[in-house]
């Protein structure tokens, strides 16, 4: 797992560990249109450089200036630092109109919290950090992937780990496809191929294979309502079995490759293997939205928009576009 905040405490602990003076930004409250969501970060290096964003850039400017000008000077563990509480300071720092939002800003000087944090969740944990803001104190702690990022003006607790997952059946071209773009959208990709000729090529990647056969994967992940299960193997033997057990499960998205007469041939085998209308209906097939995609590569952008889409709450009505594979 890669995403956009273990990058940061990655180089949090890496400049640490080379003596440079880190501060740790974390956006922990906005009102209205503010640009980056709670738990955004940014990590300042005492020579000005960053890693991460908390907005689309004025406000990182801002930072640098106050390392530079002695506002971030060493000696208060955390502060809190408020942007946009005027509509002049909002003009100012480029936040959209009504936008505000509140960093806490960190002098990180212990790190043996980052390092237990990025192992953990390299171990594929979903792990809390929880500091409080008078001492500076850090701890970790178990969570869900239902936990959201908490605030009460003296203690905040973040969430880090994917907290949401991708069961790829397959580990063909296609599926490195979706794998590489998922695991930056921060999903955790899982992968399920009984075909061992295929496993070739996956070692240095950060999915994770689940034994056995396709259907006692996705029993064995036991998939909840932040679970995405994709068959892509193009063969009925494998995809069918899955989607069999998948259907039936709580994952919040379920979907095959194929043409739309392929997708129309697996419902019918589907039905007759006994599976109910109910859950035939939930069925993705053609996976993917409609942008004309014919390469693997096209085709795991749609797919993977869709899965977003649905993700964020959006429902997809219009035909799928995956056309190819038919």
């Amino acid at each position: 797992m890669d995403s956009a905040d273990l990058n940061v405490l990655r180089n949090v602990l890496a400049w640490r560990q080379a003596g440079q003076r880190v501060l740790l930004y974390t956006v922990v409250q906005t009102w209205g249109s503010a640009p980056r969501p709670p738990g955004a970060m940014l990590a300042l290096r005492g020579d000005g450089v960053l890693i991460g964003s908390v907005s689309g850039g004025c406000i990182e400017d801002d930072l640098i200036e106050r390392l530079r000008d002695g506002r971030s000077a060493p000696g208060r563990p955390v502060s809190l630092v408020t942007y946009g509480v005027t509509r002049e300071e909002a003009a100012r720092f480029g936040l959209p109109c009504g936008g505000t939002l509140r960093l806490s800003e960190e002098e990180v000087l212990d790190t043996a919290w980052v390092a237990a944090l990025l192992a953990r969740c390299e171990n594929h944990e979903l792990v809390a950090r929880e500091l409080e803001l008078a001492s500076g104190a850090v701890s970790l702690h178990e969570a869900s992937r239902g936990d959201a990022l908490r605030f009460d003006g003296q203690r905040l607790r973040a969430v880090y780990g994917p907290r949401w997952r991708l069961l790829l059946i397959g580990a063909g071209q296609l599926s490195r496809y979706v794998g590489e773009m998922a695991r930056m959208l921060d999903f955790e990709v899982l992968i399920c191929n009984p075909r061992e000729e295929f496993a070739f090529g996956w070692e240095d990647s950060s999915a994770r294979f689940v034994p056995g056969m396709p259907d006692d994967a996705v029993l064995a992940i036991e998939p909840d309502e932040r679970t995405a299960i994709v068959a892509l193997t193009h063969d009925p033997r494998l995809d069918d079995m899955a989607l069999l057990t998948a259907l039936q499960s709580r994952a919040f998205y379920v979907g095959a490759l194929g043409s739309r007469v392929n997708s129309a041939k697996r419902r019918e085998r589907l039905a007759f293997l006994g599976l109910a209308a109910a859950d035939i209906e939930r069925l993705h097939g053609p996976i993917g939205l409609p942008i004309g995609s014919r390469v693997p590569a096209e085709i795991a952008l749609s797919l993977l928009a869709e899965i977003v889409a649905l993700k964020n709450g959006i429902a997809s009505e219009a035909p799928s576009a995956s056309l190819a594979c038919g």
